[in-house]
């Protein structure tokens, strides 16, 4: 592994030597990625990247058969105050009908169908596979509601749901984008107290960002973009782009405010935090690799729009940044905000992270208890979550088709969850399947768990080899009886009505997705946390040559997880906080959350946990003992990292703050997460471990006799300390 020592340390040399070559360049990739994704349009998933299971199998045969349902739109009508007139819901309803009959990429409209207290109407219209959008059939329905003003007139359905969704994704990323940035500067400026210094890190983090949106949209044609990854990638560049330039810059300037001139600042700051930034990315890439188990086509385009940006930051972090700091000079620290300048250099290693590590020092046993106690306790409630697919209940209520479509559902249960079942048999067969499914569907009905529905639910493809029987479950998606249902119809159902006929059958639809879907989820979530957690043993392993450190590290990313996922349990699956941060409980928690905030949040801890460790390395490298090496390591680097976790729980918080329930689940466990592991882990658990450990994972040497010269002061004001910290004890 020391390529991973010298690789950023010749970068750095290279950038400094060729300062606008290294700046020019970057700004040229940066430009070259934008204009891929203004010239090249992304490609987005489809309904078949996303078949998984049983549920997709019958999909996948409903395709090719021809007998998969083309996309609808639905019509409610009910009373604005009062009664429903039945001659003026009819009088609307033949408006509809006439219009939406002429209408383009309409394929048929239905009859009038009224619910069971005729509170309420229902007109549906199917449209053929190439409706594109529902815009017209919405002014359709609009003008139509304006001609009626005694009625509500409100239409929802695949199309206008799916626009819906897109537009209000689209607005809160472009909230996010507006809000981060200027908040990033500020927290920036309260660091560095300097404008350009506080620009540099937030200027690297958003190129970044950009250029990786440009880059994701040629990747899409190999990996097809699922409609969050761009919120992805601006929620992980944001956050770990600023970090490695904090870590970056924060070195550069304290060597030399040591003494070193600016050349052999950057060669120091590339030896150390350069180092250490290419291990936590490294550590970071890894750890979202472990998404690519998970199978799917959200984990798999989450993790390469992730990984994607992290490379870029990376590689960002150790080239163009050196240059800058080259070309900056001590211009870096200008113009300086006066009272923030003050402060920041006020700011000493003898402050309130100092203070709080005394203790920690001195009882270390004692501190570890403590710590572990409140970390796993904060853990436990993550052994009662419940995932689930996301359904209407998660989705924006404030969406007016959303809002329409579970009115819809609540009014008509048979325009909600349904469960079909396709059967694939010779042509000759066929009359035996159809009457085998009404059979079917009759013991189905019998049960509390589905409804009838109206007309023939058996419909039979051209070649008369495979049937589809559509039914109708009572229940709302998110409702554990929805998935009761569907294992009733898989283990009993459904074979004591068609095993004997000897053919092939599935049972799809979305209510069986769903389940199929969070089922997969499950069982390889201990392998996404097997692979995690190895790796992590590896790289630390390698990095630091200790197999004592790599468990201690792999250990206390597990704590970090648990408590991510025990806050998220009791935040929106149990309700706490729910009117706060202005959501609605679903009752459990989004089935993909957990494993993309376990990926994330390992990888993003490493960071603290590297930029820590080395530190304490380098002090205990140079004689310090175990407890004196971890009081200056960790004293040394409480202020970044606290700087770098204010900078994570921001863009993480403006994320919690977003409408879609799985960004504000992404947003709350990570923003938690991370402000835990930056204080009770890394301020608490981590130095008690490290002292407990003694000197046997530190390969230590004899303390410098003599100066070292000036052009190498990696050694000299640190030795300088040792002797120091050893007189003051």
């Amino acid at each position: 592994m020391s390529w991973i020592t010298a690789l950023p340390t010749r970068a750095a040399r290279w950038s400094a030597a060729h300062p606008w070559r290294a700046i020019g360049a970057w700004f040229a990739f940066v430009a070259l990625a934008v204009g891929m994704a203004v010239l090249v349009p992304a490609q987005s998933t489809t309904d078949a990247d996303y078949r998984v299971g049983d549920s997709g199998r019958a999909h996948a045969l409903l395709e090719r058969s021809g007998l998969l349902a083309p996309p609808g739109e639905a019509v409610l009508i009910t009373a604005r105050s009062g009664a429903l007139d039945p001659a003026a819901v009819t009088s609307a309803a033949r408006q509809l009908t006439d219009r939406m009959t002429r209408a383009p990429g309409v394929a048929a409209v239905a009859p009038l169908v009224w619910n069971g207290d005729r509170t309420a109407a229902l007109v549906t219209i199917t449209l053929t596979d190439g409706a594109q959008h529902g815009t017209a059939l919405t002014r359709i329905t609009e003008s139509v509601a304006a001609a009626n003003p005694a009625l509500e007139v409100r239409e929802a359905g695949d199309l206008t749901i799916d626009e819906g969704i897109n537009e209000r994704v689209a607005a809160d990323l472009h909230t996010a984008e507006v809000i981060s940035l200027p908040v990033t500067l500020l927290l920036m400026l309260l660091v560095f107290g300097a404008l350009v210094a506080a620009g540099v890190p937030v200027l690297l983090a958003g190129t970044s960002v950009a250029a990786t949106m440009g880059l994701a949209a040629p990747i899409s044609y190999l990996v097809p973009a699922e409609p969050t990854v761009n919120s992805m990638i601006v929620l992980i560049g944001m956050a770990v782009g600023v970090d490695y330039s904090l870590f970056y810059l924060k070195r550069e300037r304290e060597e030399r405010a040591k003494g070193a001139g600016t050349i052999d600042a950057v060669e120091i700051a590339a030896r150390t935090s350069g180092h250490a930034i290419l291990v936590s990315g490294l550590a970071v890439i890894a750890s979202l690799a472990g998404l690519f188990l998970a199978g799917g086509a959200t984990f798999t385009s989450l993790a390469t729009g992730a990984i994607l940006v992290v490379g870029v930051a990376m590689i960002a972090s150790i080239t163009v940044l050196p240059a800058l700091l080259v070309k900056l000079g001590r211009w870096v620290d200008r113009p300086r905000v006066p009272l923030l300048w003050r402060v920041t250099r006020r700011a000493g290693r003898r402050g309130t992270s100092a203070r709080l590590l005394t203790p920690v020092v001195r009882y270390p046993r004692t501190a570890l208890v403590i710590g572990l106690a409140a970390a796993i306790g904060l853990s436990l409630p993550a052994f009662g979550m419940r995932l689930h697919q996301a359904s209407l209940a998660t989705l924006p209520q404030d969406i007016p088709v959303v809002a329409t479509a579970g009115r819809i559902a609540a009014e008509f249960p048979s325009q909600g969850s349904q469960a079909v079942v396709v059967v694939e048999a010779p042509a000759d067969d066929q009359p035996r399947v159809a009457q085998s499914l009404r059979a079917l569907s009759a013991a189905a009905v019998a049960t509390p768990a589905f409804v009838p529905t109206e007309g023939d639910t058996v419909t039979t493809s051209a070649d008369k080899t495979v049937t589809r029987l559509t039914l109708a479950i009572r229940y709302a998606e998110q409702d554990p009886r929805t998935d009761d249902a569907i294992q009733r119809l898989r283990t009993s159902l459904a074979p004591n009505a068609l095993d004997r006929l000897g053919a092939q059958y599935v049972i799809g639809g979305d209510a069986a997705w769903n389940l199929d879907v969070t089922q997969r989820q499950l069982d390889r979530l201990p392998w996404v946390i097997g692979f995690v957690v190895a790796l992590t043993l590896v790289m630390m392993g390698l990095a630091f040559r200790s197999i004592r450190l790599a468990m201690l590290s792999a250990g206390l990313n597990l704590l970090s997880v648990g408590v991510a996922f025990g806050v998220m349990r009791l935040v929106f699956q149990d309700g706490h906080f729910a009117s706060a941060l202005d959501f609605t409980s679903p009752g459990y928690l989004i089935d993909w959350v957990p494993l993309v905030v376990l990926a994330v949040l390992v990888g993003l801890s490493m960071d603290y946990h590297v930029f820590v460790v080395s530190r304490v390395r380098e002090y205990a490298e140079q004689g310090l003992g175990a407890r004196a090496a971890v009081r200056l390591g960790i004293t040394d680097t409480a202020g970044v990292v606290t700087s770098a976790a204010a900078v994570m729980v921001s863009v993480f918080a403006i994320f919690a703050a977003m409408s879609l329930l799985e960004m504000k689940m992404m947003g709350v466990g990570l923003a938690v997460a991370i402000l835990l592991d930056a204080t009770l882990i890394r301020l608490v658990i981590l130095p008690s471990a490290l002292v407990l450990l003694g000197d046997g994972p530190w390969q230590r040497r004899t303390p410098p006799v003599t100066t070292a010269p000036a052009s190498s002061t990696v050694l000299r004001p640190q030795s300088r300390r040792v002797v120091e910290w050893s007189a003051a004890r």
